[in-house]
Order: C-alpha cells, then sequence, then structure tokens
C-alpha cells in the first residue's frame, strides 16, 4: 500500500514541476519586421516607440485605446501594439510611459490591414527595456 502511494506521489510531483516549466517558458524574442512570420504565435516583439496615435472611440471600463509603432512610423508601420491609459491619465498616461522608449511586448500577433499587431490589454505585458538592449 504504501509503494503505491509513493508511485502516485511521484507520478503527481513529476506532473505538477512539468507544467510549472511549461508556464515559466520565455516566449521566443523577436524584432518588429520579423512579427509578420509569427502571425497567430506567442512571442515577444522588441523595439523603439516612434509614433503613437489615439484612436477617437473609447472602450466603456477600459477608456481610449493607445496604438504605438515600432521601429516604423505610419503611414508604412511594421508592427504595433495597442494598449490603453490608466485611470486617471488616461490615453496621455499611457504615451508617456512608452513614447520614444525601447519596449518588449508579448502576446499573441494578429494582423489588421496588412500590419502586424499584439492587443497588450494587460499591460504588465509591456515591458521598458534600458536602451540598446531590445533583442
Amino acid at each position: 500500500m504504501t509503494s503505491i502511494r509513493n508511485l502516485i506521489a511521484i507520478i503527481c510531483m513529476t506532473f505538477v514541476s512539468f507544467l510549472a516549466f511549461a508556464q515559466s517558458a520565455e516566449r521566443p524574442r523577436i524584432t518588429p519586421s520579423e512579427a509578420k512570420n509569427h502571425v497567430g504565435e506567442q512571442v515577444t516583439v522588441c523595439g523603439k516607440v516612434v509614433d503613437t496615435r489615439v484612436n477617437k472611440y473609447g472602450i466603456a471600463g477600459r477608456g481610449k485605446p493607445v496604438i504605438f509603432d515600432l521601429d516604423q512610423p505610419e503611414p508604412n508601420p511594421v508592427f504595433y501594439f495597442v494598449t490603453f491609459g490608466a485611470q486617471p491619465g488616461g490615453a496621455q498616461e499611457a504615451i508617456s510611459a512608452y513614447q520614444g522608449k525601447s519596449v518588449c511586448v508579448t502576446g499573441n500577433i494578429t494582423v489588421q490591414a496588412s500590419v502586424p499587431y499584439i492587443m497588450a490589454r494587460d499591460r504588465s505585458k509591456i515591458k521598458p527595456q534600458a536602451e540598446g538592449s531590445n533583442k
């Protein structure tokens, strides 16, 4: 009976440790220009915020979405991410947090109008980086 309990305990511990390692696996880091090759994947995209736009319309409970272009601005962006300003600063707070800075944003890459992007609803997925360390 004791050996069966030990066997069950070992199996459970192995399964739990597998889950812990699977969740802690770091996402691949890519540049904004590489994002188009990773649509549908969970990755970390690192680059410099070179342009911002605030959407005209807000979303209830979140405020107005702010669009951040990385490495190349409109009219030909190679990648962007979308997030929302924290209350009470709203969109201006989000802009001042990232404008002109190197950042890494983690999430699922989607495409809109042939441009890949990440919807970063959770701002903990956006990490400002020290200059020169974006890959």
